[in-house]
């Protein structure tokens, strides 16, 4: 029997008025996906369990079978292992975005956060724009007086880790749910404590903001990486091996560093696949072939494509039903084609994370649906994928289970 967990991020979503009323979802052609539904089981499940962040870093630590409200300590750390960077007692990590901020004569706390991801700025751009920053001599010495230490990365999505740091009572907010809001009452806040990392970020900003790299990118018409945002953050965690608690090894599938450090600490192999970039021009093709290579490889592979849940943060309505499309028609439908030709049994749990709402282009909590498919049976069911399907099955309290109902280990 082969498992396999296909994760679109943040496909889920409420009615959308210019869809006439009907989801992303239920408006993306999926029929290799529709068809896993009609004959499987199609519910609603809760991943992000209150009073936790609704997003990815509580979904997946659920999805993946690990009850968030025991196991997560934030989002960076999981990062940080993915990385292999290593976190000592008392050191803590943050996510370190490179972000677009509103341009203009006024100060930071003035201006709106026009982007987490700086335009979905690309690979060398980052770099370069982190280079820019490292190399400034006011800015390594705010970094030293702070003891933050930034681990450089091409993509918007850096790493910062801070020594002997105390988070008690500093508030981080996430740059992707207050998209086109003023920064001010977003900034690290709370205590004392929270101005080395608001300073870090005012001056970030002063020295991106008329940057050659910045300059680039609006000459090119994109918006320049003309900030950062420290927020994602936390202190080290460890997490059950999925060996121990499922018997089976495992590879995971992802562009994104959360789905590969919750991987690592798991005990799974992580799968880096060249052009893979998290967003919509990723690269299925190569995606499909490291699952289907892991399948041959391992009973279980997680599958996971970022692009739903960034095109909607980008506001790119059109991108995220074409990433949902895409999910089914190059990555599932072949996949699933594969598997009927080896004549080979298999279960799979297909499903959104959380939901990532068109409406304010920021994370959500709530129910999401899940489908979960036996190639040996058919259920009758006759339903497509889609939230109102689930909200019509069943119920599925703690996300932390669905691997249990995947591995049989659960009656369904």
């Amino acid at each position: 029997m082969k498992y396999l967990l296909i994760i679109g991020d943040g496909m889920a979503d409420d009615p959308v008025p210019e869809l006439c009323g009907l989801t992303p979802l239920q408006k993306a052609s999926i029929p290799a996906i529709d068809r896993m539904a009609a004959r499987g089981l199609v519910g609603s499940v809760i991943n992000c369990p209150p009073p936790l962040p609704a997003g990815s870093e509580t979904a997946i630590l659920s999805i993946f079978g690990c009850d968030p409200r025991r196991y997560f300590t934030g989002r960076s750390p999981m990062e940080a292992a993915a990385a292999g960077i290593p976190l000592l007692p008392g050191d803590a990590a943050f996510r370190c975005n490179l972000a677009a901020l509103e341009e203009g004569d006024m100060p930071l706390a003035e201006k709106r956060l026009l982007s987490h991801s700086a335009g979905s700025i690309d690979g060398p751009a980052a770099l370069e724009a982190v280079e820019t920053l490292l190399a400034d001599p006011a800015f390594a010495r705010a970094m030293a007086e702070s003891r933050v230490e930034l681990h450089r990365f091409p993509a918007f999505r850096q790493l910062a880790v801070q020594h002997q740091s105390d988070l008690t009572g500093i508030r981080f907010t996430p740059p992707h749910d207050h998209l086109g809001e003023v920064c001010g009452p977003l900034l690290p806040a709370g205590n004392r404590r929270a101005e080395a990392f608001t300073n870090l970020m005012a001056l970030a900003h002063r020295i991106l903001e008329r940057s050659p790299a910045a300059e680039k990118r609006r000459a090119a018409g994109k918006l320049p990486a003309n900030g950062i945002w420290f927020w994602a953050e936390g202190t080290a965690v460890e997490l059950p091996s999925f060996r121990g608690q499922y018997g089976l090894d495992g590879a995971v599938v992802s562009a994104v560093p959360l789905c590969h450090g919750i991987g690592v600490l798991r005990g799974l192999e992580t799968v880096e696949v060249e052009g893979a970039t998290g967003e919509l021009d990723t690269n299925f093709e190569a995606k499909l072939e490291a699952a289907w290579r892991k399948l041959n490889q391992y009973d279980f592979v997680c599958l996971h494509l970022e692009a739903p849940d960034e095109c909607t943060h980008n506001g790119d309505l059109a991108g995220k039903i074409q990433a949902i499309e895409w999910l089914d028609s190059r990555l599932t439908a072949p996949l699933l084609s594969r598997l009927e030709a080896a004549g080979q049994d298999h279960r799979v749990l297909l499903l959104s994370d959380h939901k990532t709402l068109t409406a304010t282009r920021g994370h959500a909590g709530g129910s999401v649906p899940f489908l979960l498919y036996d190639s040996r049976r058919d259920t009758g069911c006759g339903a497509p994928y889609n939230e109102e399907s689930g909200e019509r099955g069943p119920f599925v309290e703690h996300g932390w289970k669905l691997l249990d109902m995947l591995f049989e280990k659960t009656a369904e």
